[in-house]
């Protein structure tokens, strides 16, 4: 019986171990899957940044294919190429997908799809039009237009060269010409491998087939493995977010007002600091976004109107009006350039609506500070002059008075004597005592005639 029991003991001690040994290969079988990054928005650095981690993570999990969603009017010429490098040297194969339907991978987003190991689009999208323009978004000089310009011909013939021959000039065209084509054109030429409708369709086009990836081929097997998200951190939604020109401007001029408010109005620090905040995210955006700055210059013209409005009531709120002009003329120049349009362009209406608003908020501000200015204190001694009391004590010049619901000391101011029962005026608070002087009954209120 012991006998027994010991082999069977090691039998389970063997299994055990067989188990263990198979443990890992089969786990890793399971544990690979296929991801889906979606680049939805402008080339930004923001964008750069969740490229580079989903790939990061992709690496270390050893995914069966990266598919990279793509949807993008297009953006930093800098931050492509950061990003086309990333994918050709990606360790796990790539295709970057043009979807969904109506989707475009315009200017940029034309050298991002091809740097793929593979590349696909979704039927109704296109590609291209990605000739190269200014930081401020106007065309390039002579000279620097032709240096841009074969550069990026050469970055396309590179990501082209063993497609056909027909695809490689329509990708030169792309940026020599800023020619763009449908997916159904891009094809026929050859300039993609796939059109799919969506990311089943293209994984079930895909499975079986074999990808150069680097310097070995990497053959695709996907048949039942899982799909899963990688999705942007909050930090970089925000970050993308501030690439809108709309939200620049309304950041950048609402933190300024602010700003100018606490300067003018110092304690508190909740408007100074939120200003300070506004101010600090809008200057993100200005960095990516390809500014005129000249509009710069005109939005803090307009703000140095405002501050000088709230220093010079006398101006009666003339500055704030020039100031709102200004501010408008600001935004819409700062933005008036058709590269804006890729990050989603800015909406005058905004403009021109916020630029009015502010206007009115200093004129308001204005006028808030003529009343504080003009208005009598309305506390402690100093503002009860002013004041209607009654005598109560015979002033001969000297006596008592009932004010404020109070009894004073008094004095006429041109030593006359003042009855009891009849109405005064304060004058002047000398510490404890009052000086006051006669009141026609006639000048009184209808509730103060009939006091006693």
């Amino acid at each position: 019986m012991s006998s027994h029991r010991s082999r069977l003991g090691i039998v389970l001690l063997v299994l055990i171990v067989l188990g263990l040994l198979l443990a890992p290969q089969s786990g890793q079988a399971a544990d690979r899957y296929i991801m889906v990054v979606d680049a939805d928005g402008a080339i930004v650095p923001a964008m750069e940044d969740y490229i580079d981690r989903a790939l990061d993570r992709a690496e270390d999990d050893d995914v069966g294919l990266v598919i990279i969603r793509l949807d993008t009017p297009g953006g930093s010429v800098m931050v492509t190429e950061d990003i086309v490098q990333r994918i050709r040297g990606a360790e796990v194969p790539v295709v970057v997908y043009v979807a969904p339907r109506g989707s475009m991978a315009a200017s940029a987003g034309a050298l991002i799809t091809l740097s793929g190991h593979a590349s696909a689009m979704a039927p109704e999208t296109v590609i291209g039009a990605a000739s190269p323009i200014s930081g401020d978004g106007s065309d390039l000089n002579e000279t620097a237009d032709k240096k841009a310009k074969e550069i990026l011909t050469a970055n396309m013939r590179t990501l082209t060269e063993h497609r056909s021959e027909a695809a490689q000039n329509v990708a030169v065209d792309m940026i020599t010409d800023a020619k763009a084509v449908t997916a159904t054109e891009a094809m026929d030429i050859g300039l993609i491998d796939y059109i799919a409708e969506d990311n089943d369709d293209l994984i079930a086009q895909m499975d079986g087939r074999t990808l150069s990836v680097g310097e070995r081929e990497f053959p695709l097997e996907l048949a039942g493995l899982e799909t899963r998200e990688v999705n942007m951190s909050l930090i970089e939604q925000i970050l993308l977010m501030l690439t809108d020109p709309t939200l620049v401007f309304l950041l950048l001029s609402t933190g300024a007002l602010l700003i100018i408010i606490e300067f003018r109005a110092p304690g508190g620090w909740v408007a100074g600091t939120l200003g300070a905040v506004m101010v600090a995210l809008s200057l993100y955006g200005l960095g990516v976004l390809p500014v005129n700055f000249l509009g710069l210059v005109f939005i803090g013209l307009a703000f140095l109107l405002f501050l000088f409005e709230i220093q010079v009531p006398e101006t009666q709120g003339a500055l704030s009006i020039a100031g709102a002009v200004c501010l408008a003329a600001g935004g819409l120049i700062m933005f008036n350039n058709a590269d804006v349009a890729q990050f989603g362009g800015i909406s005058w209406i905004v403009v021109i609506g916020q630029s009015a608003a502010i206007g009115t908020a200093s004129a308001l501000l204005l006028a808030w500070l003529v009343r504080s200015i003009r208005r009598m204190p309305s506390t402690g001694n100093t503002g009860m002059i002013g004041m209607i009391g009654y005598v109560r004590m015979t002033l001969e010049p000297q006596g008592m008075v009932f004010v404020n619901g109070e009894r004073w000391q008094a004095e006429t101011t041109n030593g006359i004597h003042i009855s009891d029962g009849e109405p005064v005026r304060v004058v002047e608070v000398e510490d404890l005592k009052l000086l006051v002087e006669p009141v026609d009954p006639l000048d009184l209120p209808d509730k103060r005639k009939n006091e006693s």
